[in-house]
């Protein structure tokens, strides 16, 4: 299994991963132009996309969702309150999705993890490829961690999480107060400190690749929440790579094969 970032940001955001034949791209936060162009760069034929999952209804993550399902047809999934929430997505094309319950999608399983986000019913979404057990967790819009989400991310091979602003930079740039609020409130993003304590909980030396998204252009620096987040790995033994995805190109693939481990599902 193994994954791109398409763009993540306040601008847009697209998740494409990869495992056997299926390919699921994770909200599609860009008009179908620009969701074409970025994956030709990846050697991808959006017609080769299997479904299309959102975690929520906010535009940087759904502005390209029903264009792109009337033209390549993707099912559509995602939870129930995420799908009633997209404008112009007929009810017989919302594949709504029980969070918590994995289902299978082509080759890989998706389960959907509830997250603290100001959206109607916002999801974390993992993947996992049953035969192998690779499980890749993407986590992005979250104003806070909670049990559920790290549970659910237990013994993560590959991990995409928000790290969207640095607290001092926040209090310091142009936003307004208000705004400024919600964003470090519980159900707004999290901060380079906040990822780090989840990359704590999570970070085992088996971890393949740590992938940091949503990053603030106006209230954060790459190299400062990378610093933070490879600190974080380093005291739980990580060694992986760790890099912060960019707003306007592509970057990957991420994560690797591993041997083959048993899985077990509670059904």
């Amino acid at each position: 299994m193994r994954a791109w970032t398409l763009g993540s940001g306040s601008r847009g955001n697209a998740i494409l991963v990869e495992c056997g034949s299926t390919r699921v791209l994770v909200d599609a936060g860009f008009p179908p132009r620009t969701l074409r162009r970025r994956m030709s760069a990846i050697g991808v034929a959006p017609e080769s996309v299997s479904a299309l999952v959102v975690t929520h209804e906010h535009i940087d993550h759904s502005r390209g969702v029903v264009a792109a399902h009337r033209k390549w047809h993707w099912p559509v999934y995602g939870s129930e309150g995420t799908l009633a929430s997209i404008r112009g997505l007929a009810p017989e094309h919302r594949m709504t999705l029980r969070r918590g319950r994995p289902t299978a999608v082509g080759d890989m399983l998706i389960e959907l993890v509830p997250v603290s986000h100001d959206a109607r019913e916002p999801t974390a979404v993992l993947a996992t490829h049953p035969s192998s057990g690779f499980r890749t967790g993407i986590a992005h819009d979250l104003g806070v961690s909670n049990a559920g989400l790290e549970q659910a991310f237990a013994h993560i091979d590959l991990l995409l999480v928000e790290s969207n602003h640095d607290e001092g930079m926040l209090r310091a740039g142009p936003y307004p107060r208000f705004l400024q609020d919600r964003i470090a409130g519980g159900s707004g993003h999290l901060s380079n400190r906040q990822c780090a304590g989840l990359i704590s909980a999570l970070a085992t030396p088996a971890l393949r690749h740590l992938v940091l998204l949503h990053l603030s252009e106006a209230n954060n620096v790459p190299r400062i929440a990378e610093q933070s987040a490879t600190r974080a790995l380093r005291s739980r033994g990580g060694t992986c790579a760790v890099e912060a995805s960019p707003q306007d190109r592509p970057a990957g693939p991420f994560g690797t094969p591993r041997p083959p481990r048993q899985l077990s599902l509670a059904l």
